[in-house]
């Protein structure tokens, strides 16, 4: 129990000590004492994921502590640790680690340097909180921590209307999402048993099979698949799948470190963790899985062709970044759940790598992050160079690199899935093999080969921020120092390494078994994925018989013609297909249409009833009105109250006779 309070609390008492104390311990000691903290968490948590390879520890399941009891029901904070956790533990503090060192050199001088890291501690402590939870109470408490402090680091240039309106963007996508998460949760509560606790609603789970839920009267709906499609919405929004993926694009507004951090290995994949966490659930609504699996192979395809027209180099990783989210929830919505996590560790690593090293790259370029302007910077940055060329071949898929062995695995998966929805998905997923190699060597040879464009425009940034970083606007690109040059060259390890490490007993052994739930007879690609493959030597014989490589071949060598041997081609292309060009350019007016229709809908929904009912029906006519109908009522009794006798006795005698009139008037008419 100590070792997990600890792997979760170091890093919030490093940022509650940068964060409440910076002031006092200053710029080195923000980031030393937040470095430590998480080092601890880091190593301690590797720590753990060695004794469950080695089978010297056993699954964790117990509460720390009970914080409410309402009704009978128990929240609690209790953590759930096994091997999805241990894993999940790893990939979280040591991607942590690394964006922890590379901000020293990346903020440096920055203003907010020990806000920034008191941030991005608390963001590593939300997640540990998150993927350590037993319980959906827990779950939800990690999954609004990570986005208030995704928020907060988004709009860390708070000055900058275009970073406050980006954070604004993401927080409110993502309460859509979060919306249908926490009416999954409810529904959980309502019907599964009483219970919030992981495997008390697992256990539940199959005898309500066949329960049924009423939305609309005489419309009988499958219990599991409203909650269970409730649950995937909370995910659509917080792993960014269509349609709720409008957000991450314009995150890029951050600093760089944290498009490592949130947009590449952590955050973003939380919702990828949270399903392949409900497995037994999502096992049980065939209907559900098909909604997955539809939403990301939509999201696979579509977000990898707006990634090819994009100048900005962190715009196109982050649309890259999309596209792989898309992959892994492929392989969710075909039951290949270990994949998803499988390729959730390798796209951690690679993906952090490239996010840190476009970041360098920046440093370099004063601040300009716009590739027309770039050219040739291998000459300049030859550890930049280096480290994105691996991070690239992993992320196209390249044999022999993390990225290919998940990737492939995915493409496979949903080949052999007998899902209705997975023909689409088989296709979308293969398509976008040929997709991401095409931008992915696009960025790189745009970048750190061809002519020096840079040598032309001097379109860097402006003088203040080159003065701020010492530069000169006529200086030579240069090499990042070694705080940012370091973490590279560590996450190039993995990114090149440990998907030959840790396919073996991730996807062909017991890893995950009594962890991850499959329905085998229902769903059997995971078993026709083990069945045909045995290991790397059989994936990387299967390589060469597959579309697959010679999808990554045409890519690059697309890219290489488009951009090296031809490059004014590029543009007579955009222009020869205008429409097209327009639609991935305006991101298919998936903006245009949501600012238009919801958020320009919900102020005139509001301007509505703030005119019509508050202004003119409330005040007006409720309050003003009963005020001036008093008013009136006022003034006519207000003429006849004279304080004179003779006009009181004048109005009594009126009214005696008035009523004895009416009492004898009937007499009359006898």
């Amino acid at each position: 129990m100590s070792v997990y309070l600890t792997i979760a609390l170091a890093p919030l008492f490093g940022s509650l000590l940068a964060g409440l104390f910076g002031k006092y311990i200053g710029r080195t000691g923000a980031h030393s004492v937040t470095i430590l903290s998480v080092s601890v968490s880091t190593v301690l948590s590797a720590w753990v994921l060695y004794g469950f390879i080695k089978g010297q520890r056993e699954t964790f399941n117990n509460d720390v502590y009970t914080w409410l009891t309402m009704g009978g029901l128990d929240f609690s904070v209790g953590f759930l640790v096994d091997t999805l956790t241990a894993t999940m533990l790893v990939v979280v503090t040591s991607v942590s680690l690394m964006v922890h060192i590379y901000t020293i050199g990346y903020m440096h001088d920055d203003d907010g340097y020990q806000r920034f890291f008191s941030y991005i501690s608390l963001f590593t402590f939300s997640m540990l909180m998150l993927v350590m939870s037993n319980n959906f109470i827990q779950l939800f408490f990690g999954w609004e921590a990570v986005g208030l402090v995704s928020y907060l680091l988004i709009g860390f240039y708070f000055k900058r209307p275009s970073a406050t309106f980006a954070n604004l963007k993401a927080f409110l996508v993502n309460r859509v999402g979060d919306f249908g998460f926490i009416l999954g949760i409810a529904l959980v509560l309502g019907y599964f048993g009483g219970s919030l606790h992981y495997a008390d609603v697992f256990a539940v789970a199959p005898s309500l099979a066949n329960a049924t839920l009423e939305l609309i009267p005489g419309q009988a709906w499958s219990l599991l698949t409203i909650t269970c499609i409730l649950l995937f919405v909370g995910a659509m929004g917080k792993s960014a799948q269509f349609p709720l993926h409008v957000w991450l694009p314009d995150s890029m507004e951050g600093p760089t470190p944290i498009s490592a951090l949130i947009h590449a290995a952590t955050m973003v994949t939380a919702g990828i963790f949270m399903v392949a966490r409900m497995s037994p659930l999502f096992e049980l609504s065939d209907t559900a899985l098909n909604v997955i699996l539809v939403s990301g192979a939509i999201t696979a395809l579509f977000m990898g062709f707006l990634g090819m027209i994009q100048n900005d180099i962190k715009r196109v990783i982050a649309y890259s970044t999309l596209s792989q989210l898309g992959y892994m929830t492929v392989a969710l919505g075909v039951s290949a759940y270990s994949v998803a996590v499988f390729h959730v560790m390798t796209h951690a690593f690679f993906k952090a790598l490239l996010f840190l090293a476009a970041g360098s790259v920046i440093i370099g370029m004063h601040h300009d992050q716009d590739m027309r302007n770039m050219g040739n910077l291998k000459k300049y940055m030859p550890i930049t160079w280096l480290t994105m060329l691996l991070g690239s071949l992993s992320l196209i898929g390249t044999p022999f690199f993390s990225g290919f062995y998940s990737k492939d695995s995915i493409i496979e998966a949903a080949h052999a899935s007998n899902l209705s929805a997975a023909g689409f998905a088989y296709f979308a997923v293969l398509a976008s093999v040929f997709v991401t190699a095409f931008y992915s060597f696009r960025l790189y040879f745009m970048v750190f080969h061809g002519k020096e464009k840079w040598r032309e425009t001097h379109h860097h940034a402006d003088n203040a921020h080159e003065e701020h970083h010492g530069l000169k606007p006529n200086d030579n690109p240069h090499e990042s120092p070694w705080v940012v040059t370091l973490p590279l060259i560590l996450l190039a390890i993995p990114s090149v390494l440990v998907g030959m490490w840790a396919i073996k007993p991730m996807l062909f052994g017991d890893f995950f078994n009594g962890v991850i739930t499959v329905n085998t007879e229902a769903h059997p690609a995971m078993l026709t994925l083990q069945e045909e493959f045995h290991g790397i030597v059989g994936m990387v014989t299967h390589s060469f018989t597959s579309p697959v490589l010679w999808l990554v071949i045409a890519g690059v060598v697309a890219a290489w013609f488009l951009y090296i041997k031809a490059p004014q081609l590029p543009a007579k292309i955009a222009s020869a297909l205008g429409p097209l060009y327009r639609l991935l350019d305006n991101k298919y007016y998936l903006d245009t249409i949501y600012y238009n229709v919801f958020a320009k809908g919900s102020r005139a929904i509001g301007q509505f009833f703030w005119k019509i009912g508050d202004v003119l029906l409330i005040d007006n006519v409720l309050v003003n009105g009963t005020a001036k109908v008093i008013g009136a009522v006022a003034s006519v009794v207000r003429r006849i109250q004279t304080g004179f006798i003779y006009t009181y006795a004048t109005a009594m005698i009126f009214g005696v006779f008035v009523l004895v009139a009416w009492l004898f008037w009937p007499l009359f008419y006898r």
